[in-house]
């Protein structure tokens, strides 16, 4: 963004695209918080801990590929060259969304136990 110019300004004045940074960083912290948290909760062997690996798992993957997605826009046609690490990113944060259980399977574990707790205990 510091360095890509469109109608005569850096990416990075525009606000629009300020905005679309903002909530990539933001959205990447919040699943950093539920990697922790789930993994606390594993090393110290709670009965919830498979819950919220699942919940990590989901939610980590699916922001890693969306915030990787936003990012290739913001690269333009550079995000596809090798060069870059983009196209890397892009292609190595979609594969783990199947990996070690589909997105689909994680939200399976997740609805189950809510309903088998009554969601109170989550």
């Amino acid at each position: 963004m510091l360095e890509r110019k469109q109608f005569g300004k850096r990416l990075a004045e525009f606000q629009a695209l300020q905005f679309r940074l903002a909530d990539m960083v933001t959205e990447l912290v919040a699943a950093r918080q539920l990697v922790r948290m789930a993994a606390t909760k594993l090393d110290a062997g709670h009965a919830d801990a498979p819950t919220y690996c699942a919940m990590a798992k989901r939610f980590a993957t699916d922001v890693g590929f969306k915030v990787c997605d936003e990012a290739l826009q913001l690269y333009g046609g550079n995000g596809y060259i090798k060069e870059y690490p983009m196209e890397r990113y892009v292609r190595d944060t979609r594969v783990h969304r199947i990996l070690e259980g589909t997105n689909e399977i994680m939200r399976l574990i997740i609805s189950r136990r809510v309903l088998a707790d009554g969601a109170t205990e989550l």
